[in-house]
């Protein structure tokens, strides 16, 4: 056998492929998931730095939101942080269960943000979003209001693609993912994501992977995106290998490790997954965090909201506890830099 027959065979071909969100090439094929209060601007660029992600996402943005402070000719959304400026592809969800509400702010979207994707939420089980304001996944309830939600939403934002994220159905007994997946696809939806828990589980339990695999038969033309409790490359690597998804998209662990990205980018492509920052390392990256938060909204308030990014940075660290304790009650850039000396020294 040849030299170059060798060489040929001993190539690691990667484990998942990239895919398409209408014309957008994701690649790799790893998403960063919206989170409200914690995925701004800040905390993509973190991301961002590390890579490893196909698209990042902002923080979802309540349509009716938006269009009260244009009505007022406020500043838009805080939630919308750097949108304008960043590099993409950079993809922008939005809430509420007004069709022509959710319209217009995707077009705004689309065509003056100029996004990469509009995301449509009909996920999200937090009662002030399902309860009180009919939307998230109690809209599980309503397929038809989904569909024309999602239809109103593609011929505002065209040719910019729209896509939703679901759970598997608002509870055990009413698991209706499938039907909803179907309805996603015929109302001109370009991707669909599923995260592997219905609205009452909240987080709690784990997500059932083999429910958002059996989806995948049902979808003709559209990627199913995969999410819930992948916290580790080779959860990614199986999540692929075993379900069968075209995409995967990572959470609440990145909040914890926002190289989580980069380490299961390489897991994918069969190369050496890099090693997790030194408590050096760490230390200058939640200084970093603090120094953009501070560029945009001052000292005083980034002190603030830095505190729940600090006690995500100390998660599995030694001394943990007491550093949460400290940052909790944090008010000055001062005592935030204290706090962080002591907790994160330097080697």
């Amino acid at each position: 056998m040849s030299s170059v027959a060798c060489e040929h065979e001993n190539v690691q071909r990667p484990i998942a492929e990239p895919f398409f969100i209408g014309p957008l090439k994701i690649d790799p094929p790893i998403l960063q998931a919206p989170m409200a209060g914690f995925t701004n601007y800040a905390f993509r660029q973190i991301v961002r730095e590390f890579g490893g992600t196909g698209l990042l996402a902002t923080e979802m943005v309540n349509a009716r939101g938006f269009v009260w402070l244009d009505e007022q000719q406020a500043e838009h959304p805080d939630r919308l942080w750097g949108v304008m400026d960043e590099p993409r592809p950079l993809a922008v969800q939005i809430w509420d269960n007004d069709p022509p509400t959710l319209a217009k702010v995707g077009a705004r979207l689309a065509h003056e943000y100029h996004v990469s994707v509009v995301d449509i939420n009909f996920g999200c089980p937090v009662r002030k979003v399902t309860q009180k304001a009919g939307s998230g996944s109690y809209l599980l309830k309503h397929p038809e209001r989904m569909g024309q939600i999602i239809e109103q939403v593609v011929a505002a934002c065209a040719p910019t693609p729209v896509t939703a994220k679901i759970r598997l159905g608002c509870t055990d007994d009413h698991m209706n993912a499938i039907d909803v997946a179907q309805v996603v696809e015929g109302a001109g939806a370009a991707a669909l994501t599923v995260h592997g828990r219905t609205a009452a589980d909240m987080f709690r339990g784990c997500a059932d992977w083999d429910r958002i695999a059996a989806i995948k038969p049902h979808l003709k033309r559209i990627p199913l995106i995969g999410n819930g409790d992948l916290d580790s490359p080779q959860k990614v690597v199986d999540a692929f290998r075993r379900y069968g998804v075209d995409g995967v998209m990572i959470a609440r662990a990145s909040l914890n490790k926002p190289w989580l990205f980069a380490q299961a980018a390489a897991a994918l492509r069969g190369e050496p997954i890099p090693a997790d920052p030194t408590l050096s390392e760490e230390r200058q990256l939640l200084l970093h965090h603090f120094d953009l938060v501070c560029q945009r909204f001052g000292a005083e308030k980034a002190t603030v909201l830095m505190r729940k990014y600090a006690c995500c940075y100390a998660q599995g660290r030694r001394g943990a506890r007491e550093f949460r304790k400290q940052v909790a009650t944090i008010e000055s850039a001062e005592e935030f830099y204290g706090v962080v000396e002591n907790c994160f020294p330097q080697s």
